[in-house]
């Protein structure tokens, strides 16, 4: 993780998707045109949460998120989502 210095507010999450799969289990190559939009992601940073929602995910995390989840933002060159914690679906 690099050194980010977005703060996110209230109950939003920073996340930085992680690549998509680049072959399937079987060992078949995916090409980029086919290759869906990752669901998967690292925690970067965290707001403080609300008074009625705890945050529940911590810098560091590795979560599952929904496909159209977030916001995409460019901050350095390097991609990322913010999206508010119910937008996540699970932490693995």
């Amino acid at each position: 993780m690099s050194e980010v210095k977005i703060k996110p507010l209230a109950d939003r999450v920073l996340v930085e998707p992680q690549e998509a799969e680049q072959k399937t289990a079987s060992g078949i190559i995916i090409p980029d045109t086919a290759k869906e939009k990752p669901q998967r992601g690292i925690v970067v940073a965290v707001g403080p949460g609300t008074k009625d929602e705890k945050m529940e995910v911590k810098a560091g995390d590795i979560v599952l998120y929904g496909k159209y989840a977030g916001t995409e933002i460019s901050y350095n060159g390097k991609d990322y989502l913010i999206m508010r914690q119910s937008d996540i679906l699970a932490i693995i």
